[in-house]
């Protein structure tokens, strides 16, 4: 699979994501006293760690998408290289992705398209900027 087609593939999800997420306008994270808080999400990070990392990872299966969880969610920054899996699989790729934004949203974190076949996903204290665009 060329780069170009999974830019455009990583581009239409994590598009679709901050549209709809523009259309709800809604809190991404539960009130405190909420039934939701007891269920199974991931915990969202109040207070940084004491150190932070920016770690890069290759996604090879779907099965390498818990350790990227578990180490955003130690606060650690990643950024993913989604070219290998493409390679197997662009259905896997689209899976991986979305994946990824319901992660990221659970949590309040952050996650965005770097170039044609990588994406950086952060935990909750750290926000990525993007450059409004006419």
């Amino acid at each position: 699979m060329s780069n170009v087609k999974l830019g455009n593939i990583i581009e239409k999800i994590l598009g679709k994501r901050d549209e709809k997420e523009k259309k709800e306008k809604k809190p991404r994270s539960q009130p405190a006293g909420s039934l939701a808080a007891y269920h199974s999400k991931p915990a969202k990070i109040s207070v940084p760690p004491e150190r932070i990392y920016i770690k890069a990872r290759v996604l090879q299966s779907l099965e390498d998408l818990d350790a990227i969880k578990n180490e955003v969610n130690s606060g650690n920054i990643l950024i993913v290289r989604l070219g290998p899996l493409a390679k197997k699989n662009a259905d896997d790729v689209k899976k991986a992705i979305n994946e990824l934004c319901d992660f990221t949203q659970q949590i309040d974190g952050d996650i965005a398209r770097l170039g044609e076949e990588r994406v950086v996903v952060t935990p909750s204290f750290v926000k990525i900027w993007r450059e409004k665009t006419t």
